[in-house]
């Protein structure tokens, strides 16, 4: 029981995990695809990302010790699980269902039942998609067993079973006639009939382009450090490695160097790009304006973090008063809009 709960645990977190990592490309996708994000549909491909993860974990892990590996049987006859239920209902009656055999059985058909739901909700696919899905795989998984995940392993380490083929299908083809039963309606967003049309800047609208660019800000600056400290290691600076200040300041530093370059080249952040929305007119030129719009922005929040001190409680301050001005000006501008004194549009308006 603790070595499943230990799973189901890190299946939530890679699902977690992968849903950072992905969101914003995620927000970006929806915007040009769909015209618009939901997020009902944003919560149906993170339960979708757990899912596999979980798949992977419960079927492929813990990876046994090599030195202390048993190879497992193979089961090549077709409906052997009809035998077992029927040994199982001989033997126990109506209480047939907590018989190992049967539980097995019920629990290979449920683990694929998401597969054909998902499919059907998230990817407008009906049986026949979900049939396919189900077998392949299923397929790969067992497979992936009988080899020893393709010769890591001399043999496999778990039971190659014919039967679960036919088990996992079966539950990928429930999932998809349950989705069915579910309308529409819950599906998430549902789809602009022209993704490209022009639409109001709503408060919900520019929040989203706010918690992209911190999150995106973020992954840059995790990610520029993590280069850096990758960097020493292959140069041989182990000392070096050892300062976690100097880490920590080069991420801040490249993060700002990019998002200014991005700002300065195209007038948007991130967060703008990933919403489609865009900065235009004012009285100042292009080259003055997105300077202002950048420190009034992401731009400022982020030199404001980076500096030592009490400087951090400045730039809580300085969120806490963007977060309000999106609620107080005209079209949703906020701060950049009030220094850089031009409105906020949908990007895809005509210039």
């Amino acid at each position: 029981m603790d070595e499943q709960i230990f799973l189901g645990a890190l299946a939530v977190t890679l699902g977690a995990v992968a849903g950072v990592l992905l969101f914003v490309p995620f927000v970006a996708l929806s915007y040009r695809r769909r015209g618009g994000f939901g997020f009902g549909r944003f919560l149906l491909w993170a339960a979708a990302l757990v899912y596999v993860m979980a798949v992977w974990t419960y079927t492929l892990l813990p990876l046994p010790d090599p030195d202390a590996i048993r190879c497992a049987g193979v089961n090549l006859d077709l409906f052997a699980f009809a035998d077992d239920v029927r040994g199982a209902i001989g033997r126990r009656g109506r209480s047939a269902l907590t018989d190992p055999a049967v539980l097995q059985l019920l629990l290979n058909v449920l683990l694929f039942v998401p597969l054909g739901f998902f499919a059907r909700v998230l990817g407008g696919r009906g049986i026949l998609t979900a049939f396919l899905l189900g077998i392949g795989v299923s397929a790969f998984v067992e497979t992936t067993q009988l080899t020893g995940v393709w010769g890591l392993y001399p043999c496999a380490y778990r039971v190659f079973d014919v039967d679960d083929l036919l088990t996992n299908t079966l539950g990928a083809v429930l999932g998809s006639v349950l989705a069915l039963l579910v309308p529409r309606r819950h599906w998430g967003t549902p789809r602009y009939a022209d993704a490209e049309e022009p639409r109001p800047v709503t408060r919900s609208r520019r929040y989203l382009a706010m918690v992209c660019d911190v999150l995106a800000a973020w992954l840059t600056g995790v990610a520029v450090s993590t280069l850096f400290q990758v960097t020493l290691y292959l140069l041989g600076a182990q000392a070096a490695m050892r300062d976690a200040s100097a880490a920590g300041l080069v991420g801040s530093s490249g993060t700002i160097l990019i998002w200014l370059i991005v700002v300065l080249s195209t007038g948007r952040t991130i967060g703008d790009l990933a919403v489609q929305l865009r900065y235009t007119g004012g009285p100042l030129p292009a080259a003055l304006a997105r300077p202002l719009r950048f420190a009034g922005g992401i731009g400022g929040y982020l030199v404001l973090l980076a500096l030592p001190g009490a400087w951090g409680l400045v730039a809580g301050a300085f969120a806490v008063v963007s977060l309000v001005l999106v609620l107080t000006t005209p079209d949703r501008r906020g701060l950049p809009g009030i220094v850089s004194g031009q409105r906020l549009v949908d990007a895809r308006e005509e210039r």
